[in-house]
Protein backbone atom coordinates (compact mmCIF):
# COMPACT_ATOMS: atom_id res chain seq x y z
CA UNK A 1 0.00 0.00 0.00
CA UNK A 2 1.58 3.40 -0.66
CA UNK A 3 0.95 5.79 1.65
CA UNK A 4 1.31 9.38 0.57
CA UNK A 5 -0.28 12.64 2.63
CA UNK A 6 -3.01 14.67 1.35
CA UNK A 7 -2.23 18.74 1.98
CA UNK A 8 -4.36 20.08 4.30
CA UNK A 9 -6.23 16.68 5.49
CA UNK A 10 -4.48 14.05 7.50
CA UNK A 11 -4.73 11.25 4.72
CA UNK A 12 -3.17 7.77 3.27
CA UNK A 13 -3.78 6.95 0.41
CA UNK A 14 -4.11 2.95 -1.62
CA UNK A 15 -3.67 3.00 -4.81
CA UNK A 16 -5.06 0.26 -7.42
CA UNK A 17 -5.28 0.40 -10.99
CA UNK A 18 -8.62 1.80 -11.06
CA UNK A 19 -8.87 4.11 -8.06
CA UNK A 20 -7.29 6.03 -5.68
CA UNK A 21 -8.75 5.15 -2.48
CA UNK A 22 -8.26 7.90 0.71
CA UNK A 23 -8.47 6.99 4.11
CA UNK A 24 -8.91 10.77 6.07
CA UNK A 25 -10.44 10.46 9.37
CA UNK A 26 -12.38 13.40 10.57
CA UNK A 27 -13.16 16.27 8.20
CA UNK A 28 -14.91 19.36 9.06
CA UNK A 29 -17.62 19.18 6.27
CA UNK A 30 -17.26 22.15 4.52
CA UNK A 31 -13.28 21.40 4.46
CA UNK A 32 -14.31 18.18 3.03
CA UNK A 33 -16.71 19.69 0.25
CA UNK A 34 -14.15 22.43 -0.79
CA UNK A 35 -11.82 19.91 -1.29
CA UNK A 36 -14.03 17.94 -3.63
CA UNK A 37 -15.08 21.03 -5.69
CA UNK A 38 -11.55 21.83 -6.22
CA UNK A 39 -10.43 18.51 -7.27
CA UNK A 40 -13.32 18.26 -9.87
CA UNK A 41 -12.88 21.53 -11.09
CA UNK A 42 -9.23 20.81 -11.25
CA UNK A 43 -9.01 17.29 -12.39
CA UNK A 44 -8.35 16.52 -16.45
CA UNK A 45 -9.05 13.11 -18.71
CA UNK A 46 -6.07 11.87 -17.19
CA UNK A 47 -7.09 12.10 -13.53
CA UNK A 48 -7.24 8.89 -11.87
CA UNK A 49 -10.77 8.54 -10.14
CA UNK A 50 -10.82 8.56 -6.19
CA UNK A 51 -12.71 7.37 -3.20
CA UNK A 52 -12.43 9.16 -0.22
CA UNK A 53 -13.39 7.47 2.86
CA UNK A 54 -13.96 9.74 6.55
CA UNK A 55 -16.57 10.57 9.12
CA UNK A 56 -17.40 14.60 9.86
CA UNK A 57 -18.11 15.94 13.09
CA UNK A 58 -22.05 16.39 13.84
CA UNK A 59 -23.46 18.21 10.85
CA UNK A 60 -27.05 18.37 9.12
CA UNK A 61 -26.40 18.96 5.32
CA UNK A 62 -29.12 19.95 3.02
CA UNK A 63 -29.64 19.20 -0.48
CA UNK A 64 -30.30 21.49 -3.49
CA UNK A 65 -33.57 21.09 -3.29
CA UNK A 66 -33.60 20.62 0.12
CA UNK A 67 -37.14 22.12 2.11
CA UNK A 68 -36.07 24.34 5.58
CA UNK A 69 -39.53 22.38 7.09
CA UNK A 70 -37.69 19.23 7.15
CA UNK A 71 -35.69 20.44 9.89
CA UNK A 72 -38.27 19.63 12.69
CA UNK A 73 -36.90 21.42 15.75
CA UNK A 74 -33.99 23.63 16.37
CA UNK A 75 -30.75 22.45 17.32
CA UNK A 76 -27.16 23.94 18.06
CA UNK A 77 -25.76 21.00 15.15
CA UNK A 78 -24.76 23.35 12.44
CA UNK A 79 -27.45 23.06 8.77
CA UNK A 80 -25.42 23.62 5.56
CA UNK A 81 -26.77 24.25 2.31
CA UNK A 82 -24.84 22.00 0.18
CA UNK A 83 -24.99 21.20 -3.95
CA UNK A 84 -25.93 17.42 -3.59
CA UNK A 85 -29.01 16.51 -4.96
CA UNK A 86 -31.39 15.07 -2.35
CA UNK A 87 -33.55 16.90 0.98
CA UNK A 88 -31.56 17.04 4.39
CA UNK A 89 -29.95 14.36 6.24
CA UNK A 90 -27.30 14.00 9.75
CA UNK A 91 -23.30 13.34 9.78
CA UNK A 92 -21.61 12.42 12.26
CA UNK A 93 -18.84 10.67 13.97
CA UNK A 94 -19.14 6.75 13.40
CA UNK A 95 -20.95 6.84 10.00
CA UNK A 96 -18.91 5.78 7.24
CA UNK A 97 -19.02 8.63 4.70
CA UNK A 98 -17.81 7.45 1.13
CA UNK A 99 -17.11 10.40 -1.43
CA UNK A 100 -16.78 8.92 -5.20
CA UNK A 101 -14.65 11.49 -7.30
CA UNK A 102 -15.44 9.88 -10.56
CA UNK A 103 -14.90 10.74 -14.03
CA UNK A 104 -18.60 8.35 -14.94
CA UNK A 105 -18.64 9.16 -18.72
CA UNK A 106 -15.55 7.55 -18.63
CA UNK A 107 -16.86 4.78 -16.43
CA UNK A 108 -19.66 4.50 -19.10
CA UNK A 109 -22.39 4.97 -15.97
CA UNK A 110 -25.24 6.95 -16.01
CA UNK A 111 -26.86 8.55 -12.80
CA UNK A 112 -29.26 5.93 -12.33
CA UNK A 113 -27.06 3.35 -13.29
CA UNK A 114 -24.25 4.92 -10.64
CA UNK A 115 -27.08 4.92 -8.10
CA UNK A 116 -27.85 1.32 -8.56
CA UNK A 117 -24.36 0.64 -8.25
CA UNK A 118 -23.62 2.29 -4.77
CA UNK A 119 -26.85 1.09 -3.42
CA UNK A 120 -25.75 -2.39 -4.61
CA UNK A 121 -22.21 -1.98 -2.70
CA UNK A 122 -23.29 -1.36 0.26
CA UNK A 123 -26.40 -4.90 -0.15
CA UNK A 124 -23.39 -6.54 -0.66
CA UNK A 125 -21.63 -5.30 2.27
CA UNK A 126 -24.60 -6.04 4.45
CA UNK A 127 -25.30 -9.42 2.93
CA UNK A 128 -21.50 -10.73 3.94
CA UNK A 129 -23.31 -10.45 7.18
CA UNK A 130 -25.99 -12.28 7.07
CA UNK A 131 -28.25 -8.72 6.97
CA UNK A 132 -31.17 -8.56 4.36
CA UNK A 133 -30.99 -4.63 2.84
CA UNK A 134 -32.81 -3.24 -0.10
CA UNK A 135 -33.01 -0.60 -2.10
CA UNK A 136 -36.92 1.50 -3.06
CA UNK A 137 -37.25 3.13 -6.19
CA UNK A 138 -39.07 5.97 -4.51
CA UNK A 139 -36.16 6.20 -1.79
CA UNK A 140 -32.49 6.49 -3.19
CA UNK A 141 -30.45 4.76 -0.61
CA UNK A 142 -30.03 1.40 1.69
CA UNK A 143 -32.93 0.08 3.97
CA UNK A 144 -33.13 -3.04 6.40
CA UNK A 145 -36.52 -3.87 6.28
CA UNK A 146 -38.18 -0.30 6.73
CA UNK A 147 -35.35 1.64 8.47
CA UNK A 148 -32.55 3.39 6.59
CA UNK A 149 -29.12 2.28 6.89
CA UNK A 150 -27.47 4.14 4.10
CA UNK A 151 -28.38 7.73 2.38
CA UNK A 152 -26.50 9.38 -0.82
CA UNK A 153 -26.57 12.76 -2.75
CA UNK A 154 -24.39 13.14 -5.72
CA UNK A 155 -23.45 16.34 -8.04
CA UNK A 156 -23.10 15.77 -11.33
CA UNK A 157 -20.60 18.47 -13.41
CA UNK A 158 -19.14 18.26 -16.74
CA UNK A 159 -19.39 14.33 -16.78
CA UNK A 160 -18.01 13.94 -13.15
CA UNK A 161 -19.26 13.29 -10.02
CA UNK A 162 -18.72 14.00 -6.53
CA UNK A 163 -20.22 13.40 -2.99
CA UNK A 164 -21.18 9.71 -2.37
CA UNK A 165 -22.94 7.80 -0.04
CA UNK A 166 -23.15 7.80 4.08
CA UNK A 167 -23.17 3.95 5.81
CA UNK A 168 -24.28 4.12 9.75
CA UNK A 169 -22.09 1.91 11.91
CA UNK A 170 -21.56 3.45 15.35
CA UNK A 171 -23.19 6.68 15.77
CA UNK A 172 -25.36 8.72 17.84
CA UNK A 173 -29.27 8.23 16.20
CA UNK A 174 -30.72 11.20 18.35
CA UNK A 175 -30.08 14.05 15.80
CA UNK A 176 -32.07 12.13 13.11
CA UNK A 177 -35.39 12.84 15.89
CA UNK A 178 -34.49 16.55 14.91
CA UNK A 179 -35.54 16.31 11.08
CA UNK A 180 -37.00 14.34 8.56
CA UNK A 181 -34.45 12.14 6.82
CA UNK A 182 -34.47 12.62 3.58
CA UNK A 183 -37.09 14.49 3.21
CA UNK A 184 -39.34 11.52 4.70
CA UNK A 185 -41.61 12.33 7.82
CA UNK A 186 -41.67 8.94 10.47
CA UNK A 187 -38.63 7.51 8.32
CA UNK A 188 -36.79 5.10 10.90
CA UNK A 189 -33.04 4.56 10.95
CA UNK A 190 -30.81 2.23 12.00
CA UNK A 191 -26.82 1.51 11.99
CA UNK A 192 -24.58 -1.78 11.87
CA UNK A 193 -24.25 -2.08 15.66
CA UNK A 194 -26.89 -2.54 15.96
CA UNK A 195 -28.29 -4.91 13.95
CA UNK A 196 -25.18 -7.47 15.55
CA UNK A 197 -21.94 -6.33 13.14
CA UNK A 198 -19.49 -6.06 15.89
CA UNK A 199 -17.00 -5.01 12.98
CA UNK A 200 -15.87 -1.85 13.89
CA UNK A 201 -15.93 1.39 10.96
CA UNK A 202 -11.69 0.82 10.44
CA UNK A 203 -12.56 -2.57 9.01
CA UNK A 204 -15.99 -1.83 7.37
CA UNK A 205 -14.68 0.88 5.37
CA UNK A 206 -12.32 -1.07 3.75
CA UNK A 207 -14.83 -3.99 2.70
CA UNK A 208 -16.89 -0.95 1.47
CA UNK A 209 -14.33 0.39 -0.58
CA UNK A 210 -14.21 -2.90 -2.04
CA UNK A 211 -17.69 -3.35 -2.58
CA UNK A 212 -17.56 -0.13 -4.42
CA UNK A 213 -14.93 -0.27 -6.82
CA UNK A 214 -16.06 -3.94 -7.63
CA UNK A 215 -19.48 -2.41 -8.65
CA UNK A 216 -18.49 0.79 -10.29
CA UNK A 217 -16.26 -1.63 -12.62
CA UNK A 218 -17.86 -4.64 -13.42
CA UNK A 219 -21.36 -5.13 -12.94
CA UNK A 220 -21.98 -7.41 -9.95
CA UNK A 221 -24.82 -9.90 -9.57
CA UNK A 222 -28.11 -8.03 -10.25
CA UNK A 223 -30.02 -7.46 -6.76
CA UNK A 224 -33.79 -6.28 -7.36
CA UNK A 225 -34.30 -2.71 -5.93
Amino acid sequence: MAVSPLPALDTYSEQNSSFTVKHMGLVAYETAWQAMKDFTRTRTSLTSDEIWLLQHPAVYTQGIAGKPEHLLVDSNIAVIKTDRGGQITYHGPGQIIAYLLLDIRRLKLGVRELVKRMETAVIHLLNEYQIKAHGRKDMPGVYVDAAKIASLGLKIKKDCCYHGIALNVDMDLKPFSAINPCGYTGLEVTQTKDLGIEDDLDVLSYKLSDYLQKELVNKGPDISL
